[in-house]
């Protein structure tokens, strides 16, 4: 009587929930833990008996006789496993123990009960409930084996529960069976009731509202049942992903966007959205002829369209080179883009001077163009004069002294310049700023009878080009 009242508390507790889902295919899995009782006598009359005895009497006859006829294990003594399998059915395994001494009225020594069963089952929630409900009366069959102490015989069942949803994944389920035994003389007809705790599994939700990601169209974002799970941030009846506005609440004919002043324009599209105006001025009492976003009361060039920041007067190159004045170090003198907007300096007699310093310490080793090492720092001292003035070109000249043939000195130099000026493009001086000549012993500096004369006339000089 005592798993009675416990059964009848709980359905009671259950009345005060208001609509939970049963297992269904968001949550396709149950498994139940609880207990049994199974009950020898009203299950119908054995062949060839005429009267009710001890033993058994007609179906239903004392079915809820606890005292005398249910035989109850006080410990979890049944575990099932279902799966929904779609249409409002379930298929399900359960395994049971129980302790026999009861059999009809008559009393037994400690009999072994275990039960396998197999079950389908199908839900009337949805009719009774609609979509979901606490209420899932059930009715089924199924069949199974009974083992009492060494006997074992197989069984067809018919199953009636009801489960009691207290919340989407807990339920209690109360259930009775009426196991039909294939074999009267092996076999022991019965019937066996069960009361459980129920819990369901195998949805997802990964955003926590109440929707399952497989009919969530935001399965990441929280949001509405009304709209298939998607949020409607600002509450005003249109989900975010329809409304314009979806930080601020507006109206349906404004795509959900608020319109402050009335005029009817959207404040998202009003330039003066707490003053009325026409549309054909943005929403404002006064027109933006340019349509820069500076009213023309505001803009200082209300007829040519520039930025804030300029007054509403766009952003001019009086220089023309192609750098804007706000960007332009020097507005009023064309520059380049690497010298914000200035130019370049002007290369100087005394720069040329300084240069050909460097270059007429150029040495080669002898009848040859090779440089020589000794001449490498001299060279990176052109090199980064020249890089300091990146539009000028420059010629590198070579010249010899009128020691040998004609011919031979003029091809000379121009091996020697060509060697110079590919060695100062290969330190990072654009090659297409250079140029090289041989004029072998025909611009002399100094005389060609001296030993001094000669070594000044052997040299390397730059000179500009246009």
């Amino acid at each position: 009587m005592k798993h009675l009242n416990i059964l009848f508390v709980a359905a009671c507790l259950v009345l005060g929930f208001s609509s939970a889902n049963a297992q269904d295919e968001n949550n396709p899995w149950a498994v139940e833990i609880g207990v049994n009782a199974v009950d020898t006598f009203p299950v119908g009359l054995r062949d060839g008996q005429s009267h009710e005895d001890q033993l058994n009497a007609h179906v239903l006859t004392e079915q809820f006789n606890v005292e005398d006829h249910w035989n109850i294990l006080p410990s979890v003594s049944r575990v099932a496993v279902s799966r929904y399998i779609g249409s409002n059915f379930s298929l399900g395994v359960a395994g049971t123990i129980n302790r026999i001494d009861k059999l009809g009225d008559t009393r037994v020594n400690d009999l072994t009960y275990y039960g396998a069963d197999g079950e389908i089952k199908y839900s009337f929630r949805d009719l009774i409930n609609g979509a979901g409900g606490w209420l899932d009366p059930s009715l089924g069959i199924g069949g199974g084996y009974t083992w009492i102490d060494d006997n074992g015989f197989g069984t067809a069942n018919g199953i009636a529960s009801v489960r009691f949803w207290l919340t989407e994944q807990f339920a209690l389920n109360a259930q009775t069976a009426y196991k039909y035994a294939f074999d009267d003389e092996t076999g022991t007809k019965h019937w066996q009731h069960s009361v459980g705790v129920v819990f369901q599994f195998g949805g997802s939700d990964m955003d926590g509202d109440g929707i399952y990601d497989k009919d969530d169209e935001c399965p990441e974002i929280a949001g509405l049942a009304e709209f298939n799970g998607c949020p409607d941030t600002d509450g005003d009846g249109i989900e975010d992903r329809q409304d314009t506005c979806p930080d601020v609440a507006g109206s349906a004919d404004m795509n959900g966007c608020p319109d402050t002043d009335g005029d009817g324009i959207s404040d998202d599209k009003d330039n003066c959205a707490t003053v009325s105006g026409p549309a054909a001025n943005k929403g404002c009492p006064w027109p933006d002829t340019d349509g820069d976003g500076i009213l023309d009361k505001d803009d200082k060039c209300p007829k040519e369209a520039g930025p804030a920041a300029n007054g509403g007067c766009p952003d001019r190159d009086k220089d023309g080179d192609g750098i804007l004045d706000k960007d332009d170090a020097c507005p009023e003198v064309p520059g380049t883009v690497a010298r914000k907007g200035c130019p370049e300096p002007q290369i100087t007699t005394e720069i040329m001077d300084e240069l050909n310093t460097y270059s007429n310490t150029i040495l080669f080793d002898t009848n040859k163009a090779t440089i020589r090492q000794e001449s490498y720092s001299a060279i990176q001292s052109m090199v980064d004069i020249m890089n300091e003035y990146k539009t000028a070109k420059f010629l590198v000249e070579g010249h010899t002294d009128s020691s040998g043939r004609d011919a031979y000195n003029l091809e000379l130099s121009k091996k020697r310049a060509a060697s110079v000026k590919n060695y100062l493009a290969s330190k990072g001086v654009d090659g297409s700023r250079l140029m090289s000549q041989g004029y072998g012993e025909t611009r002399p500096k100094a005389t060609n009878k001296t030993a001094a004369g000669r070594q000044e006339n052997r040299r390397v000089e730059i000179s500009l080009r246009k």
